[in-house]
């Protein structure tokens, strides 16, 4: 698959991408409306949001300079590649 190029095309992506986690979140919350599963679907995406920043910007501005995040699959692969060398 190519990469994406088109500045309105990524527009669409991102806004559909927010339109389905506000769709889910509202779904979740109609089938379930009470104060524990808002705070506890608010904690899960904040914590998702924090561990994909993790995965692409920590690791590499202040990990490993060399590794380039092209994508969470590559993450997955460069962090079993790093515990498989580390235990080596």
């Amino acid at each position: 698959m190519a990469d994406l190029k088109s500045p309105t095309a990524i527009w669409i992506k991102g806004g559909l991408f927010l339109l389905l986690g506000l769709m889910s979140a509202g779904l979740l919350l109609c089938y379930a409306p009470d104060l524990k599963v808002a705070v506890l679907l608010c904690v899960a995406i904040w914590s998702f949001c924090r561990a994909y920043y993790f995965a692409f910007y920590v690791i590499e501005h202040y990990v490993d300079p060399s590794y380039r995040f092209a994508g969470l699959t590559s993450f997955v692969r460069y962090a079993w590649s790093r515990r498989r060398s580390q235990h080596s």
